[in-house]
């Protein structure tokens, strides 16, 4: 059965009902929060909790270090430790329910809810003269120096400290406020400061003064969209205005000139005001609702109310939701309500309950999804059942309706159920769960490690439960204290070999913990060899990583691990890994003959491969500049030495030979003649002798290296004709006429030397023979006048 009228509990604010939810008994103890510095994550996140060092405190034990303190919404510990940092000016949580803590000295500590954490510094204003006051939101935060100068990080991913422009303040503001970056119209963040009796705004570049008179203020406080703000005057006034100081909305006088201990807003429609003992709600036309405590509250402003926690509860204060004040309101006569009106007397089997079916036929579906999602907005769940069985039997007259939206309803309804449990104490409701996304549900439940839970909310809303078995198995190896087989054993049965489950962050989380046979082990398990090699490189495990990387058949893997174990193994052992892989051998040498040949040659030198030292020796000497020669030469002469100490380069060794007498010739050359030689042919180089006029040295290299007269003939003639040495040129035709005529008519036709063409035409005329019936028809068609 449900607990009574559900509008017996409401408030009316004008037009507007508001109610109060008891969420949880909590856990803890004894917990005084007047005595503690208190923030609480959103969307019914944890709640963070240190001793309040600007309070004295009565030393109950020897340990005088504060402890700071994680609860969940249902006041269960998460985690605590020691604070030895310094002293705390402020603490927030981020949209991924990291706490972000302040400190005076100018550092910032950003800690998870295990007690991890990273650190960065404000800059340098902050560092000299402290942090005075600060301000966190879900993804940045903003300080005030103690020299008045306002210093904003809005990214805690990637932390850049920046100043804003100088408010020109010589003394602290008597309070102070800012709207976010993604709420302002600039897309950077506003700071608003109550100066005197005024305001000033500002952002990256300017200072604006917005010329009021309501000041001094003692609170101000920015609505959830960023449009309104509240502010509260020293006389004791709430004072509305648009964030632009454009429009006043509402002033209301609360009566009391000292300033509430925390002012926020109730969604977008209210402001709720905290004295010692007492809690006030102000309406946008000046009604108000009071509601009294004992002792001191915390609250945290959601996105459709204000979660309270007090000494020993956890309460949450909303704006009724449409659907559940169109079902319950009394006297409603909403399709909604008297659909529900009609289930209860179908239960009663009244056959009045027929006769509301009818009218409401023609709003029966909109009368169903009322009551859905009114069914969503309770957090009661005997009401829960009651409205969904409404929703269903409202249902059963429609000709057509989208089941869909029954169905995912009821998956939401069991899920926030599941989450409310006070071992889990995640209170969150519909509006929240829809905003958070199961997505992030499922991320929060496994960073506090609620694993079981996670994995069955992935399971029954099919969405991907990896990192759900990843993050398990990663804090199963933190905490276990089983023997590295029996703990590879169980994570790989857990997580089975899907190709989607990445074994390589389980694995790092191994080695990183000093497990190094187990990250070895679970990376035999990883499919993917790019996530494989690098992490096996990082652990040291270098023949490992180049196996891998070799099965993989991915070459720049293999070039990956080869070139790290070659920077970072002796050589030795380098070459001896990879000598026994013939993929790392060929990939080595391919690499090695365009980037490094000495390391080739080392390599070679290993296995005592002479052959391959003599062609690498070769190579390395084709490198080598023109002023080099000398060294290319001892380089050839140790290829030559090598090709003869194996019986299999004896060609190769002759050929060398020949070419060491052929440079050494070219290096006297050199040094006689004045040109260079170097990396000529002896083709060339006789050429290039008979080109410089050299006759006797290019005959003397004919006759040194046995070249055919035919070759040195055509050698001569060539340079002749490129010297235009016409008269050398006939002289030596005439002298060798064995060798005929047409070649040279050939030549000067072909380098447009047509006039020489026919003078040596007329000559091979006049010689006659039988080269001049084979070739003078043909050249006189071609060096007839056109």
């Amino acid at each position: 059965m449900t607990d009574g009228v559900p509008a017996d509990d409401w408030n009316l604010l004008h037009d507007r009902f508001y109610r109060k939810i008891e969420l949880y008994d909590l856990a803890w103890k004894d917990v005084d929060l007047s005595k503690f510095m208190v923030s609480i994550a959103p969307f019914g996140g944890p709640i963070a909790m240190i001793r309040n060092d600007k309070k004295v405190l009565a030393l109950q034990s020897q340990n005088v270090k504060p402890i700071m303190y994680i609860y969940t919404s249902s006041g269960r510990l998460i985690n605590q430790f020691q604070w030895d940092k310094g002293r705390i000016v402020g603490m927030g949580w981020t949209n991924t329910e990291l706490l972000v803590c302040v400190l005076e000295y100018g550092s910032v500590r950003v800690y998870d809810i295990h007690g991890e954490f990273y650190q960065f510094s404000l800059g340098q204003d902050a560092k000299d003269y402290g942090v005075y006051d600060c301000h966190i939101w879900e993804s940045g935060v903003v300080a005030l120096t103690g020299n008045y100068k306002l210093v904003v990080v809005n990214d805690l991913d990637e932390p850049r400290p920046k100043v804003l422009c100088d408010p020109g303040l010589n003394q602290a503001p008597s309070c102070w406020t800012f709207i976010p970056p993604h709420l302002t119209l600039s897309r950077h963040i506003e700071v608003y400061l109550s100066v005197g009796s005024t305001v000033l705004v500002v952002d990256a570049s300017n200072v604006g003064d917005q010329q009021v008179q309501n000041g001094p203020f003692s609170r101000m406080s920015v609505s959830p969209n960023g449009k309104v703000l509240a502010l509260f005057t020293a006389d004791g006034r709430l004072w509305v205005v648009s964030s632009d100081f454009q429009k006043e909305l509402a002033e209301f006088s609360t009566g009391s000139a000292t300033p509430p201990l925390q002012m926020t807003w109730c969604g977008t429609d209210s402001v709720v005001m905290h004295w010692e003992d007492t809690l006030l709600m102000v309406g946008p036309f000046g009604d108000w609702i009071k509601y009294s405590y004992d002792g001191v509250v915390s609250m945290v402003p959601e996105v459709d109310g204000v979660r309270i926690i007090t000494s020993d509860k956890c309460e949450f204060l909303q704006k009724v939701p449409d659907a559940c004040e169109k079902v319950f309101k009394i006297g409603s006569t909403d399709p909604g309500a008297i659909l529900y009106d009609a289930f209860e007397l179908f239960e009663k089997r009244s056959a009045k309950a027929d006769e509301n079916i009818r009218n409401i036929k023609p709003e029966l579906a909109d009368a169903v999804d009322t009551c859905i999602e009114a069914a969503g907005s309770e957090f009661n769940e005997a009401r829960q059942k009651l409205l969904l069985k409404a929703g269903s039997f409202g249902k059963c007259f429609l000709d057509s309706y989208d089941v869909d939206r029954f169905v995912e309803v009821c998956q939401v309804i069991r899920v926030m159920n599941a989450l409310r449990e006070p071992d889990f104490g995640i209170p969150l409701t519909l509006q929240q769960y829809r905003r958070l996304t199961p997505d992030i549900i499922v991320n929060r439940l496994v960073n506090r490690h609620h694993h079981l839970l996670a994995l069955r909310l992935c399971e029954y809303l099919q969405i991907k439960k990896d990192r759900v078995m990843i993050h398990w198995a990663c804090a199963k190896i933190k905490k276990s204290v089983e023997d590295e087989e029996t703990l590879s054993r169980l994570i790989v049965e857990k997580l089975g070999t899907d190709k989607g489950v990445s074994y390589a962050e389980v694995a790092k989380t191994a080695f990183q913990s000093g497990q190094s046979k187990l990250a070895t082990k679970l990376l035999d398990f990883e499919p993917r060899a790019g996530s494989q090699v690098p992490l096996l490189m990082s652990m040291k495990e270098d023949e490992h990583a180049l196996t891998k990387a070799i099965e993989s058949g991915d070459t720049d893997l293999v070039y990956l691990a080869m070139l790290h174990m070659k920077r970072s193994l002796p050589t030795a052992d380098f070459f001896r890994i990879i000598s026994n892989k013939p993929l790392a051998c060929s990939l080595f040498e391919t690499f090695c003959k365009q980037q490094d040949i000495k390391s080739l040659k080392d390599f070679y030198y290993q296995d005592d491969r002479k052959l391959d030292i003599a062609n690498v020796t070769l190579l390395e000497s084709c490198g080598l500049e023109q002023e080099e020669a000398n060294i290319k030469l001892e380089l050839v002469k140790s290829a030559m030495k090598m090709y003869q100490e194996d019986r299999n380069g004896a060609f190769e060794a002759k050929a060398i030979e020949d070419q060491v007498r052929l440079m050494g010739t070219q290096i006297q050359l050199e040094r006689d003649v004045g040109h260079s030689f170097m990396n000529l042919s002896l083709s060339e180089t006789i050429f290039k002798c008979l080109l410089l006029g050299h006759g006797n040295r290019a005959a003397k290299l004919k006759s040194d290296y046995k070249v055919p007269d035919k070759r040195f003939w055509w050698l001569k003639i060539k340079a002749l004709i490129k010297t235009q040495n016409w008269d050398g040129l006939e002289k030596f035709a005439r002298s060798n006429q064995r060798f005929g005529f047409s070649g040279i008519i050939d030549s000067l036709i072909k380098a447009n030397h047509i006039s020489q063409a026919q003078h040596f035409l007329e000559i091979l005329i006049k010689t006659g023979g039988p080269e001049k019936d084979a070739h003078a028809e043909r050249y006189i068609a071609l060096l007839r006048p056109a």
